[in-house]
């Protein structure tokens, strides 16, 4: 059976959106748990931070929502972008008040906006 280059291009594009997807929702639903675990490294992370504790917890209800929104079909594109969000407030805290390594909230960052753009018609048709 030979298929058409545009239906082999859209399935491999289908592909990648779930490898992204389940890769990113996997990951802050691990980061989800840490936060709200009461993990000593994260109470210490936002400890130093100065914003309390409610803050951490927060964080994770902001990432545990993010990251079931991301590997639902309907509402993924907005799960990207809420999670884009808590990244991008990761990498000022992680700059500006922990000075620890950054680059991990760029690299996500990028997934994420990828994530996005592959996504841009069904963010387009949830805006609508």
């Amino acid at each position: 059976m030979i298929t058409s280059p545009a239906k082999a291009s859209g399935r491999t594009q289908g592909v990648s959106i779930w490898i992204l997807r389940v890769v990113l929702g996997v990951a802050f639903l691990f980061f989800s748990s840490m936060k709200l675990s009461g993990n000593a490294r994260m109470v210490e992370e936002f400890r130093v931070v100065g914003l309390g504790q409610w803050f951490r917890y927060a964080t994770g209800m902001l990432e545990l929502i993010g990251g079931l929104a991301i590997l639902t079909p309907s509402v993924s594109p907005l799960g990207a972008i809420l999670l884009l969000l808590v990244t991008c407030g990761a990498f000022v805290a992680q700059v500006a008040i922990l000075h620890m390594d950054w680059i991990h909230c760029v690299v996500i960052a990028a997934l994420l906006g990828l994530t996005i753009f592959l996504q841009r018609a069904n963010l387009q048709r949830l805006l609508r």
